[in-house]
């Protein structure tokens, strides 16, 4: 819908504002810092686990830590960013995640790294879950369509920047500290929610029946069967996406690479990513939604194969089409959980809290499958064949799918 000629009157609705675009761009940029804390110990395995002396399964569940941590604070943020709005619960939560970040200066080993990569799933849950709502409050139409898309990038853009730059820039600077590289970190994030806070505006109430019990609103939502059916396929995603790419910089240097080389190659998937995003849920019709995740699901199943399996060319078309495919499940399947009619804008917060409970169970027990499976076949083969198991389980599941 074209802008209004007075876009910031008073009483146009939201989606006819010009300042929707400064929205999104905050919302963005609190993505690029929720994407730059989950993906930055990624890097950093190497060093870490030589400095804690950590095994592979250790790590894994320090990998994972912070899904776990998210799977039983993603309802209530739901109904706190209902109560609170998504200005001070998005400053809130980018705060919280600041402070997991810095704070992973400290540890001496285990036991002490893991509660401080674990906070990140208070705080990260109030931005995963507060910015779809933000975007259904903002936009409309084909306009979500596309500012699902650009969010969607924030984190694939902050992993690219802990990917790339961490062992070729930031440890450098940082005179190869791992430790004051997560200083550095946290501390570009807690810019990043100052700016969040001085320039994000909340929408009017949107009617959403207060007075109505948490419990009865779930119990209405879990029985609609296109949300059964994303929850499951969220989990598994989540399961896929956390799984391959937070083990991919360790899985390159075990292939020979250097650290800082594969740093590089496991932004591949991010790059291509990237722009699977942005164009991907811009341009597929809602009605063919459940298509194009089967057939995107299938493409993930086999560039996992292809990407842990092979060398040279293959290995890098492999992880171009992971790009392609892995990243474009999640924008996809927000879209229809926000497109259904009994899900809509009033119920998104608690919907989208019930969703990242959910697949955050997939994002912490990926990573933990990855590593345990490394620990005992010596290979990440076995893990990757596992996670193009789950892409294959999605792709019958999207048969099932009611079109939005």
């Amino acid at each position: 819908m074209a802008d209004s000629p007075l876009p910031d009157q008073p009483g146009l609705e939201p989606y006819l504002k010009r300042y929707r675009w400064v929205i999104l761009t905050l919302v963005w940029l609190l993505y690029v810092a929720f994407g730059l804390g989950n993906r930055s110990v990624a890097p950093l395995v190497t060093p870490i686990l030589a400095d804690l002396n950590m095994s592979y399964s250790q790590m894994g569940i320090v990998l994972g830590s912070w899904q776990l941590t998210y799977i039983f604070v993603a309802i209530i943020a739901g109904t706190i960013i209902d109560k609170w709005g998504v200005r001070k619960s998005l400053f809130t939560g980018t705060v919280i995640v600041g402070f997991s970040i810095a704070l992973r200066y400290f540890p001496a080993g285990f036991g002490s790294l893991l509660p401080v990569v674990a906070i990140f799933g208070i705080g990260g849950p109030l931005i995963s879950i507060g910015a779809p709502k933000t975007i259904a409050s903002w936009f409309r139409g084909k306009g979500r369509g596309t500012a699902v898309g650009i969010y969607t990038t924030g984190p694939w853009i902050g992993g690219l920047f802990a990917l790339a730059a961490t062992n070729s820039i930031i440890m450098p600077i940082a005179g190869y500290s791992w430790r004051l590289t997560f200083v550095y970190y946290g501390f570009l994030v807690f810019i990043i929610a100052l700016l969040w806070w001085f320039l994000a505006r909340d929408t009017e109430p949107t009617g959403a029946a207060r007075g109505e019990s948490i419990g009865r609103v779930f119990s209405r939502l879990i029985k609609i069967r296109n949300v059964r059916l994303i929850l499951i396929m969220g989990l598994l995603s989540f399961a896929i996406m956390h799984g391959f790419t937070n083990w991919l910089p360790k899985i390159m240097e075990s292939n020979g690479m250097s650290p800082a080389t594969a740093g590089f190659v496991a932004s591949i998937p991010i790059i291509a990513g990237i722009a699977a995003v942005l164009l991907i849920p811009r341009l597929v019709p809602p009605h063919l939604r459940g298509r194009i995740l089967a057939l995107l699901a299938l493409i993930a199943a086999a560039a996992l194969l292809i990407s842990v399996k092979t060398m040279g060319f293959p290995l890098y078309a492999g992880l171009v089409l992971f790009g392609i495919s892995g990243p474009s499940l999640f924008p996809i399947v927000m879209l229809i959980l926000m497109d259904t009619p009994e899900v809509g804008e009033k119920h998104m917060g608690l919907a989208g809290g019930i969703f990242f409970c959910i697949a955050e169970i997939g994002g912490f027990a990926g990573p933990l499958v990855m590593g345990t499976l490394a620990d005992w076949t010596g290979s990440f083969l076995t893990g990757a064949a596992f996670l193009a198991g789950l892409s294959l389980v999605i792709l019958i599941m999207t048969l099932f799918l009611k079109s939005t």
